[in-house]
């Protein structure tokens, strides 16, 4: 198989600067030209694609077998670096880097007596810095694989080398064919007002995800964050999995157990910017503001107060690209939700700005095409070294091609979020009645993707259960939740509603809306409140930051329904897999009645979402998915599933 990605076909006659060319396929030229430039770069100077991007082998810290070590930094704007740390007693100047072409600089480190290691496991490091302007700045490498926060807020680099790391004992799963994925935050996994552990998820978490027939989870925030409250999205160090939950190996073996249980494990990856913390992060590593960043105002995300990459630069793109390969191979993951596309893939990184669909908003000179060409490279090299890997853009603008191949001029992913799911039904739930529910608006919605594209749909993610918004379960039964959940007390018309539509809402959005789908933990059952992380506004309070589990478990609670709704509704999608058959065949959306039907993997779904209204013999009020169908009953707020078979008799 040759390395370099063949020239498509349909695009000859671009790469050929065809006279006739639309200003739409200028540009699809113009991106591809790129892609192939790079690619051929590093084949030619690099030594090949594999090489280049396990850089991590070279940066940073490695260990020799005769126990020296090798260390190579990327400062292109320092004078002098050093290594210091706990190994010489914390002398900044005693162990001087040599320097080297294109900024880089190296040291040898000999293995000490008796061929011990002379940066023991477990010892503290720092990255000694003399800048242009005489400034001393004490680092964290780049590279660094393990950070712990230090005794004051900032984090400190720690070498990690246990003597006996962990070795995985699973195979990887399949690909699913189905993809069903449990979104999740490993801090947030407990009932307890605390952080909670790698541990804690592979022992008291995995078991409910295989349980409600889930085949997949995503990771969140396991990159390191020195800011607990970002989420995760304000990433420090990109080669260290969070320390804030447990060590390396408890990642790799929460990993492992669920490739036990047949679950794929995606990393959610911050590609699209970095923390703004110079001390331990990215951020004015060498003294300078441009070397992984653009410098001005280029370089900062207005409304994220955070840096943004310069993907034009050689090693910033060996940086992230070295940096998929690094969670694939190390520590097992099966594939990436990229964060943040939509900010990536244009200049104005989609500040005030409303996307129409307008084609003219994804072509011309504020596309940032560097950054476009980085996401084609990321997907080549994920697909064509590890094929069994997926990836999914979280992207909001609609970009053309986002999921086509690279050879018919795509970016390569497999699938995109389907993010204007959830918002329509948080603007249904918000500002219409009942009875005012648009079921054409819905199909709409629930269909609107461009053809050839996957899709990974959603009722609602971690973004609707954030502070300042509403989880499903909270806009449709808000403080009813508090006292009527409990199957002592009275079923009030709030709740019998809340419960009805959430599942509805769902179970629709599940099998019409993509081929995938994707859920936050926690909002299976209809997890009450919202999600807040300890931060000076609310006293540092891990109150809301923690999912009930326990909720789903009373069985004097009305959570458990949600609960065993969903994961019915799971196990019917892996019995009959509806997710990877055609698209839904609409057979009906009844405006007055209140009524959609549609066929898929063989089933008829019927959804009556009049809030009064039930039919006998629907198929006297227009139901027309079989000339001989058979005539169903069906009440206010339910929805029918019913199999080919049955509906033929």
């Amino acid at each position: 198989m040759a390395l370099l990605s063949p020239r498509p076909p349909d695009l000859q006659r671009l790469l050929e600067k065809d006279p006739y060319l639309t200003p739409f396929e200028q540009d699809f030229e113009r991106r591809y030209s790129l892609f192939h430039h790079i690619l051929k770069n590093i084949e030619e100077n690099e030594g090949g694609l594999d090489k280049f991007t396990k850089s991590y082998q070279t940066f940073g810290i490695n260990r020799f077998i005769d126990g020296g070590l090798y260390c190579k930094e990327w400062a292109p704007g320092a004078e002098a670096v050093f290594l210091t740390g706990d190994f010489n007693n914390w002398d900044p100047f005693s162990h001087p880097y040599k320097k080297m072409d294109f900024g880089k600089w190296e040291l040898f480190i000999p293995p000490g007596p008796d061929g011990f290691h002379p940066v023991p496991h477990g010892s503290k490091l720092k990255v000694v810095i003399k800048s242009r302007s005489g400034e001393v700045l004490y680092r964290i490498s780049p590279w660094a694989r393990y950070v712990t926060q230090g005794a004051n807020v900032n984090y400190d680099w720690v070498n990690w080398e246990p003597p006996t790391p962990y070795r995985r004992r699973h195979p990887v799963p399949k690909k699913p064919k189905s993809l069903r994925i449990y979104e999740s935050h490993v801090g947030i996994a407990s009932p307890e007002g605390k952080i909670a552990s790698y541990k804690n998820f592979t022992h008291n978490v995995l078991p409910k995800v295989k349980d409600l027939g889930y085949n997949c989870i995503q990771l969140m925030a396991v990159m390191e964050h020195a800011y607990y409250a970002s989420f995760g999205y304000q990433i420090t160090s990109f080669f260290a999995a969070s320390s804030r939950y447990g060590p390396p190996d408890d990642l790799k073996e929460l990993i492992d157990v669920a490739h036990s249980m047949g679950i794929t494990v995606l990393l959610d990856v911050v590609h699209s910017h970095a923390s703004k913390n110079s001390e331990d992060g990215l951020n004015k590593f060498d003294g300078t503001d441009d070397a992984f960043f653009h410098s001005g105002p280029r370089g900062t995300h207005a409304l994220w107060d955070s840096r943004l990459f310069d993907y034009a630069n050689w090693e910033v793109l060996r940086f992230l690209l070295s940096n998929l390969r690094w969670w694939i191979e190390e520590y097992a993951f099966d594939g990436f939700r990229f964060d943040g596309i939509s900010s990536m893939l244009y200049h104005h990184h989609g500040i005030g700005t409303a996307f129409s669909g307008d084609y003219n908003e994804y072509f011309g000179m504020h596309v940032d095409d560097e950054a476009l060409a980085y996401l084609m490279m990321a997907n080549h090299m994920i697909h064509f070294l590890h094929p069994e890997c997926i990836t999914i853009a979280e992207e909001v603008s609609g970009m053309p091609a986002l999921c086509c191949p690279i050879t018919e001029g795509g970016t390569g992913f497999d699938y995109r979020l389907a993010m204007a799911i959830p918002d329509k039904w948080i603007q249904i739930i918000k500002e219409l009645k009942d009875e005012d529910w648009d079921m054409g608006n819905i199909v709409f919605t629930l269909t609107n993707r461009r053809y050839g594209e996957k899709y990974i749909a959603y009722a609602e993610s971690h973004d609707q259960a954030l502070v300042g918004d509403k989880t499903l379960a909270f806009r449709l039964m808000d403080a009813e939740m508090y006292e009527n959940m409990s199957l002592i007390s009275p079923f009030t018309p709030v709740i019998d509603r809340g419960i009805q539509l959430h599942k509805m809402i769902r179970l629709i959005t599940h099998a019409m809306g993509g081929e995938g789908y994707l859920n936050f933990m926690g909002n299976e059952f209809g997890h009450p409140e919202w999600l807040d992380f300890p931060r000076q506004g609310n006293n540092e309070s891990y109150h809301y930051a923690r999912r009930q589990f326990h909720l789903a478990d009373d069985q004097l609670l009305r959570y458990r329904f949600l609960n065993e709704f969903d994961r019915d509704m799971n196990k019917l999608e892996e019995r009959v897999g509806w997710l990877s058959s055609p698209p839904a065949y609409m057979s009906e959306k009844h405006e007055s009645n209140k009524v959609i039907a549609f066929e898929r993997a063989n089933l008829l779904f019927i959804f009556n979402f009049h809030p009064s209204k039930s039919y006998t013999d629907y198929r006297e009020y227009g139901h027309n998915c079989r000339p001989n169908s058979l005539l169903v009953y069906i009440p206010s707020r339910v929805a029918l599933v019913l199999q080919n078979m049955d509906i033929q008799n």
